[in-house]
């Protein structure tokens, strides 16, 4: 029998870590090759995680609620084949024994200051001082259960109250660069903030979703230098064209006609034209994508997803009103998938359908850009003629990350998708 382990998988381009929130299984529990072990959530995907091999579960190293970097062990299986752990004769030499301590030390002393959220939470609750606490998970990892036992024996360590043993040199060193990272740096997603709870706040758990958003939002403005530009749009002709399409077109296809749609397509034919848009920074260089694949932001209650549509400048409007309703279904039910997360090079996201008229979008990390269709209003305008006229307006809002765009290249690219949305109608456009 040989013990194989899983890893945390990578859920999605730009996924770093996930959040175990659920297990489907338990210690002793016989799984199959590709069975679902655990329910994991990021900021991207709700996915099961499957299982590599077929044997016996032996060991859940993370528990429910603990948030993992990608390549992390999450449990162990003991799997048919071969030979056991301990058969190198070399396992129980002394010098092999030194040389596996000394690396332990140096695993758990890494592992040690990685703590779950769970693990955190009880600790700030029972004022635990981490630092004096062994773990007994992978790599020395302090686990919830070693704080439950802790509680439960009263034997609670709390800071100030540690053995008189001075500071190592590496301890001291270890607090002085703390100290300078705590003054210089502002407080990551990671972190707690101690602000003062009051009688009547409410204190909310961030979940792994919220978690992740919130850190890969801090990335994306922290390294990208982002500009802003916004145009408006005279969306009279589109707005008649639709409203006389749509209660057919739903009667027919079972599925909305959305505006969504056409601004979505009409980003897509622009970004052919100007395919420095749909780039990506790299570093030392930049990266032009050839496929034109849109990410949409869909909202739920508590999370934000942003699924995909591949190839939307091949779609027609109706195949693009199709993917948006079926992405936004499988979202609110759970159903999305990491495949269907991956590939994005361009967001397009509807702040119109809550009734926003101008806002400036953070930039979807690693993208370079990101557009705002927002809310479609009656306003008076100044017509050619001079004279007033009610119009339907609508305000596209872009984001940019100046380190691969320009001002005059997203000017123009802008100006594109506005000529394309004002010059939509029934006698110019098609749905099919």
């Amino acid at each position: 029998m040989a013990i194989e382990q899983i890893k945390m998988p990578q859920l999605g381009e730009s996924v770093t870590e996930g959040t175990i929130s659920k297990w489907l299984v338990s210690v002793g529990d016989h799984v199959n090759k590709y069975d679902p072990l655990a329910e994991v959530m990021t900021d991207k995907v709700n996915a099961e995680v499957p299982s590599s091999f077929s044997g016996v579960i032996k060991e859940l190293i993370a528990e429910e609620g603990d948030t993992l970097a990608v390549g992390e062990i999450i449990c162990a299986i003991e799997v048919e084949g071969g030979g056991a752990p301990d058969s190198n004769p070399e396992a129980t030499s002394p010098a092999s024994t030194n040389v596996n301590t000394d690396t332990s030390t140096q695993v758990d002393q890494a592992n040690k200051a990685r703590y779950s959220p769970a693990v955190l939470k009880i600790s700030q609750e029972h004022g635990i001082d981490l630092m004096q606490v062994t773990g007994t998970g992978a790599g020395g990892r302090i686990t919830r259960k070693d704080l439950l036992k802790l509680i439960e024996s009263g034997n609670i360590p709390v800071a100030g109250k540690t053995a008189d043993a001075p500071k190592s040199k590496i301890a001291t060193e270890m607090t002085k660069q703390d100290e300078i990272q705590s003054v210089s740096k502002p407080a990551s997603p990671a972190q707690t903030v101690n602000i003062p709870v009051a009688a009547g706040d409410i204190e909310i758990p961030v979940t792994g979703i919220r978690k992740a958003i919130a850190a890969n939002m801090l990335r994306s403005k922290h390294e990208a230098p982002h500009a802003w530009t916004m145009m408006e749009v005279d969306a009279t002709n589109l707005v008649e064209y639709r409203n006389s399409l749509k209660d057919e077109f739903k009667k027919k296809e079972g599925f909305n006609l959305t505006f969504f749609a056409f601004f979505v397509k009409a980003v897509a034919q622009a970004l052919k034209e100007f395919p420095q848009i749909n780039s990506m920074w790299a570093g030392e260089k930049i990266i032009q994508k050839k496929d034109i694949n849109i990410s949409i932001a869909v909202a739920t209650d508590d999370a934000l997803y942003v699924p995909v549509i591949k190839n939307a400048d091949e779609k027609t409007i109706k195949g693009i009103a199709r993917e948006i309703s079926e992405l936004a279904v499988k979202v609110r039910t759970g159903k999305l998938k990491s495949e269907d997360m991956q590939g994005g090079t361009f967001t397009v996201n509807n702040t119109g359908s809550f009734g926003s008229v101008q806002s400036m979008g953070i930039i979807n990390y690693p993208q370079a850009a990101i557009l705002q269709v927002e809310s479609i209003v009656k306003r008076p305008v100044v017509m050619n003629n001079n004279m007033i006229a009610v119009r339907d307006m609508v305000n596209i809002c872009m984001s940019l990350d100046h380190r691969v765009l320009d001002g005059l290249v997203c000017g123009r690219f802008l100006q594109r998708v506005k000529e394309i949305l004002e010059n939509t109608s029934k006698s110019t456009t098609s749905i099919y």
